[in-house]
């Protein structure tokens, strides 16, 4: 063995780990069932089909009504329905509200046709029947005036249809599991697990449950199960292989059919200097050896390198796991503790990247508050907030997200709780809070976006490290990103809005009218929309497609010397708003409205007809003291050429910052 090569320099942490970064560990995605996929990593978008939740529904205990019917109500003089009957939640609504009359209704249960509002039962009184009257009430009389959608979940307001619901990287929790179970997925694309073979060497191991006689200096092996269980919770898939001693055929055998069936090789033992180690000639003559040795104690005896496959026996024999091209090797020490320490330290971050998989998270975490807080019922809270660091060496912000506890997407967009005590009526901008995270696993956003929802945003998105995004609106993104808590805000249209920002850059996209296919009413604009008996469905005041069409309304008021005000009168619908792009269309293609607001490109992709009213601005604008941050200047990259993004996207164009 005198010819052997010997590396008699140590290398640095920081080569090791680059010698492993140099091998290739990922498997290929694959689709599972929902129920076997907590753990795993999303390998592309989840965007939402339906709404969630499907229908208009109650939040709340009382009586739906038309909420006209109870303007200036009050508890000195209120207003008094006729009750037309109940609808509880489960069954569909048998009753029709009409004016100048009202259903009971149960929290969850579907708003029956006519009643755009409901009345907590607390502000109410039965009028007639009761239990001393011997019969039901036929009256009610309601003590306060509700404005149209009060007490309402609307169709989509948790999640709407053709929303990005799950980006790629999302590691699925519980959380995610409930999100996709609530839009009706039963299998989800995740990227592969990286199968992890594990080959423990050397003449005294003795497999657990085995004879051990000590007498022979004979120890039971520890590292194959204690690294396999380092792999599983790494992310990888462990695979044991049988116990190998220090025979150089029996070693190189096993190591070849373990390299055939899996993306990386692990071994511990047989990695020192000693004449009878022989796993330093398999790897040099049978693949090839990167490093040997590395600057660190415990675990100083490690071995990094590759190996050919396709010469077992597993491979010869076609096996379905064998495996082309080459497999991953690192030789850990053989001493228990130096081994988990290598693996803990260099390998475990390898198998995590290659499952998509991010870096483990303590449980608690110390932040502060990037705005102020109000609550003063008097009870414990549990305050769902998100966590954004900005690595400046202060404590990371914390953000409430509270959308209700009816919307499961509140959980998916925070990363823990913090506990409010009954007497706290104010938690200050600054303060500092405990966050208890949702598990140890959690992993904060590297990027917080808000703003308007946009289909090419969708894509953009998907490109960034991380990112959350909160779609807001336009109006309520820039309010945000005055308050200081997201790194950077999407605005869409015209905005009467200031706020000190830089503009990244942007796209521009065609908006207007979406109505049924072949546009069998022969809407040609807005004219038709208010001069003509067609319902409407809008997108709230917060969107930029609402501030675009409204200016559109404007127009038209001016040229018939009239106000926008008079206008939307005659608009059957015009209140009735909801939340994502796409959700307009999809009340059209339901038979719920005639016409909606909404993007060529939402009505191509729907099949739907489309009557433009013009083009309209999108912007990405980040807050300037977070223009230096990595993943400021990751966006600010990918919107450098956006051509790519807007590429099949109908009525997408680039803005004017990115023309050549």
């Amino acid at each position: 063995m005198s010819d052997r090569k010997e590396f008699r320099d140590l290398a640095t942490p920081e080569a090791a780990r680059e010698a492993i970064d140099s091998l290739d560990l990922s498997p290929e995605p694959e689709t599972v069932p929902l129920e076997e996929a907590r753990g795993r990593v999303l390998a592309e978008r989840v965007d939402a089909a339906v709404d969630v939740p499907g229908f208009d529904r109650a939040s709340m205990d009382g009586y739906a009504v038309r909420a006209e019917d109870t303007f200036g109500a009050d508890e000195a003089d209120p207003a008094e329905l006729d009750l037309a009957g109940a609808v509880h939640a489960g069954a569909a609504p048998q009753v029709t509200v009409a004016p100048g009359a009202c259903a009971e209704i149960s929290t969850g249960a579907v708003m029956p046709e006519g009643a755009d509002a409901v009345v907590m039962v607390e502000r109410t009184d039965e009028i007639g029947g009761g239990p001393d009257a011997g019969s039901d009430p036929d009256r009610i009389a309601i003590r306060t005036a509700v404005a149209p959608g009060d007490h309402v979940m609307s169709a989509g307001a948790d999640i709407a249809a053709g929303a990005r619901a799950l980006g790629p990287g999302t590691r699925l929790t519980p959380r995610e599991i409930g999100l996709l179970s609530a839009l009706g997925v039963d299998e989800v694309p995740v990227e592969g697990r990286p199968r992890v073979g594990i080959v423990s060497t050397g003449d005294e191991l003795v497999r657990p449950g085995e004879a051990l006689d000590p007498s022979r200096g004979e120890i039971y092996d520890v590292n194959s199960t204690t690294i396999a269980a380092g792999v599983e919770e790494a992310g990888g898939e462990p695979v044991l292989y049988p116990h190998a001693g220090d025979d150089y055929e029996e070693m190189e055998r096993l190591l070849r059919r373990a390299a055939d069936e899996c993306d990386l090789v692990l071994s511990s033992g047989s990695t020192s200097a000693s004449a009878v180690d022989v796993i330093y000639r398999v790897i040099e003559e049978r693949g090839e050896l990167l490093l040997h040795g590395v600057a660190v104690k415990p675990g100083k005896p490690m071995l990094v390198g590759c190996l050919d496959r396709g010469g077992s026996e597993a491979a010869s024999g076609g096996d379905a796991d064998a495996r082309t091209g080459e497999s991953a090797y690192v030789g850990l020490p053989g001493y228990p503790v130096s081994a988990l320490t290598i693996f803990r330290t260099f390998v475990a971050p390898a198998v995590r990247e290659a499952a998509g998989r991010a870096e483990p998270a303590t449980a608690t975490v110390e932040g502060r508050m990037a705005v102020g807080e109000r609550y003063g019922e008097g009870r414990t809270r549990l305050m769902p907030v998100g966590l954004l660091d900005l690595n400046d060496g202060d404590l990371p912000l914390v953000y409430p997200v509270d959308k209700g506890s009816g919307a499961t997407t509140s959980l998916v967009e925070a990363d823990g709780v913090v506990t409010v005590e009954p007497d706290t009526e104010y938690l200050d901008e600054g303060e500092r809070v405990s966050v208890q995270l949702f598990s140890p696993d959690v992993r904060p956003p590297s990027l917080l976006g808000v703003g308007e929802d946009d289909p090419a945003l969708n894509r953009l998105l998907d490109r960034l490290e991380n990112p959350r995004y909160l779609p807001v609106g336009s109006r309520e993104g820039l309010r945000r990103l005055r308050d200081g808590v997201p790194d950077a805000v999407v605005i869409a249209g015209p905005t009467d809005r200031e706020v000190e920002s830089i503009d990244l850059g942007g796209w521009t996209r065609d908006w207007g009218l979406v109505v049924p296919a072949g546009n069998p009413a022969d809407v040609t604009g807005l004219d038709a929309v208010v001069d003509r008996d067609l319902r409407f469905v809008n997108r709230p005041t917060d969107s930029g497609l609402r501030r675009s069409l409204d200016d559109a309304l404007d127009r038209l008021a001016a040229e018939r010397s009239t106000s926008r005000a008079e206008l939307t009168e005659g608009i059957a619908g015009y209140d009735l708003t909801v939340r994502a792009f796409e959700s307009p269309a999809r009340r059209v293609i339901a038979g719920d409205a005639d016409v909606g607001v909404g993007l060529r490109e939402t009505a191509k992709r729907l099949d739907c007809g489309f009557v433009s009213l013009g083009e309209q601005s999108v912007v990405v604008r980040a807050a300037p003291e977070r223009a230096d941050r990595d993943a400021v200047r990751e966006l600010a990259a990918a919107l450098d050429d956006p051509a790519d993004l807007l590429e099949g996207l109908a009525g997408y164009s680039r803005n004017s910052r990115n023309d050549p």
